[in-house]
């Protein structure tokens, strides 16, 4: 049996915030609205949504939502430690008016996400060994500030940054401190990254602090791997698509987390065009198939 395990749905299915085109007809209210219908209990803070708390507050009260976490932009690599804990003290406080206890961190100095650059293989990027040094550094005093305040920062392993890899996400999870930095475990990008998502859950499991649930279509896959696609190619292609729509293996992944005696949010989370790809008929098909195999 599950214990205190709650389930959500990321907006990024609806407007993406990368690529503003995507979506950009459709207001964070559709949005919202949508996947209280579909069946889902919360959310992750989207672009499009109001910097207001009171505000955003209103509004998902009226569709009986929660707010389960938000994206963090760090840039330790790159930037003064100062400069990324003002930033992330804001943000801090902009979650807690809203009742979240997740924030989910990832580091950006060096990211492809823009560039028509490949993620694949030696084109990917890469850390040295001074920003490995002082992204570690970093994150454990910003991890340390939110233990201290009720928060669990998990780190976003990401396809097209300097964590993409099993080995790199193993080597952070191993030189951060246990109880301060949590992963933010992603099964999409795990297996886009080529490794094996359901070994990459028994790992870490014991450091998962929140989970995304994003497919990946394997023709798609395999196809931009050998071509070097960049990140927003691999979006506008359609590489990514919800729970039962692709290739992971979601039935043995949730045996792990449930075994593992996993509690917080699973978001379902996947990067599509929303003209392509309805989003409230992908959420429906997504919260289907996690009651299906889940139980959820």
């Amino acid at each position: 049996m599950w214990k205190n395990v709650k389930l959500g749905i990321a907006p990024i299915g609806w407007t993406n915030d990368d690529m503003p085109k995507l979506g950009g007809n459709l207001t964070y209210e559709q949005m919202l609205s949508e996947a209280a219908l579909a069946g889902f209990s919360g959310t992750e803070i989207g672009g499009k949504f109001p910097t207001d708390a009171t505000v955003l507050k209103k509004a998902l009260s009226l569709r009986k939502l929660q707010i389960a976490s938000q994206w963090f932009s760090a840039f330790l690599c790159s930037k003064s430690y100062e400069e990324n804990e003002a930033a992330f003290l804001k943000q801090l406080d902009f979650l807690d008016d809203l009742g979240a206890k997740r924030v989910n961190v990832c580091e950006l100095t060096h990211c492809l996400f823009a560039e028509k650059t490949s993620m694949f293989g030696s084109a990917k990027p890469k850390a040295n060994a001074e920003e490995w040094d002082r992204l570690i550094d970093g994150l454990n005093r910003l991890g340390h500030i939110a233990t201290e305040r009720g928060f669990k920062l998990c780190y976003h392993h990401h396809m097209a940054t300097v964590v993409q890899t099993l080995a790199e996400t193993r080597r952070l999870m191993e030189e951060t401190t246990p109880g301060d930095v949590w992963l933010c475990y992603d099964t999409g990008h795990f297996t886009f990254a080529g490794e094996d998502a359901v070994a990459a859950a028994k790992e870490f499991a014991p450091r998962i602090g929140h989970v995304h649930l994003k497919d990946i279509r394997a023709a798609k896959m395999k196809e931009a791997s050998e071509e070097g696609f960049w990140f927003r190619k691999a979006v506008l292609e359609g590489c990514f698509t919800v729970p039962g729509d692709g290739c992971v293996d979601f039935p043995s992944i949730f045996s792990v987390l449930q075994e593992a005696g996993y509690e917080g949010w699973m978001i379902v989370e996947a990067e599509q065009d929303p003209a392509k790809a309805n989003p409230f008929e992908y959420a429906l098909k997504a919260r289907h198939y996690i009651q299906q195999y889940a139980g959820i």
